[in-house]
């Protein structure tokens, strides 16, 4: 239990960590925690725990509760003493997207914001829950945050991606945070042929692309069909990045 008195829980100091078990398989499991240590270090949560302490935990928390498939959340909460830290890890049901999503693709709106610390991944989701919650009442998958630049940077729960043929471009490393899943994706994308460019990503300049895509642990390669009122094809390329992707996952679930 985390007590309603607990500051540091309430006002947001502690960072958290989604990762995915499918067939009874942590999937990144090292990747997860080690960005987990980083999300403290950025915002000078100190603590007592190790990466390996945290793997080590949530293989406990999978065994005990025989689940074949979940969402496992990892919480670490700060503590104006460091050994007064806490570490909670907790089996959610997992999320799936509708099948028919990455067939027809999904539907996104922008929202006007940015992150304080991008790469940290903490609890201090107000900005990104609010426009996760008018992505919801427009019926869109998710909200991509918009700069002051007027920049499209992330996705509330996502990282974004533009395409033209084979060359895939990313909004700049500073400016997001480096998702797990993302990284997997660029490394199965430069595997099979495609380019990898970090570029600024004008919300004015859509229309200079193939298509788009959104990359997360629920998501996979999530392709795009709509950005607020443009519309938008699924590229042959994207449609070969995705069928590259879910092989690459199949081999982690393999018995």
């Amino acid at each position: 239990m985390i007590p309603l008195d607990n500051v540091e829980y309430s006002y947001g100091f502690g960072v958290y960590e989604s990762i995915r078990v499918s067939k009874q398989k942590i999937l990144f499991a090292d990747e997860h925690c080690d960005r987990l240590m980083e999300s403290a270090r950025v915002i000078e949560l100190e603590h007592n725990f190790t990466s390996k302490q945290v793997r080590l935990n949530i293989e406990e928390l999978v065994s005990k509760n025989q689940v074949d498939s979940c969402n496992i959340k990892v919480l670490l909460i700060g503590a104006a003493d460091i050994n007064a830290a806490k570490l909670y890890a907790i089996c959610l049901n997992p999320l799936y997207p509708d099948r028919k999503l990455y067939k027809k693709g999904a539907k996104c709106i922008t929202q006007n914001y940015e992150r304080p610390f991008p790469h940290a991944k903490t609890l201090n989701m107000l900005q990104s829950y609010l426009a996760y919650r008018e992505a919801k009442k427009a019926g869109a998958y998710d909200a991509l945050a918009v700069n002051q630049n007027g920049e499209i940077t992330e996705g509330t729960r996502t990282n974004f991606f533009a395409i033209k043929d084979k060359l895939i471009t990313s909004p700049p490393q500073s400016d997001i945070l480096l998702g797990v899943t993302r990284d997997h994706v660029i490394s199965v994308a430069k595997q099979s042929g495609f380019e990898i460019v970090e570029a600024k990503i004008k919300l004015e300049n859509l229309d200079l692309y193939d298509g788009f895509f959104l990359t997360s642990t629920s998501s996979k390669v999530m392709p795009l069909r709509q950005i607020d009122d443009q519309m938008f094809e699924i590229p042959d390329s994207l449609r070969e990045l995705m069928l590259r992707f879910d092989e690459f996952l199949a081999q982690f679930t393999q018995d």
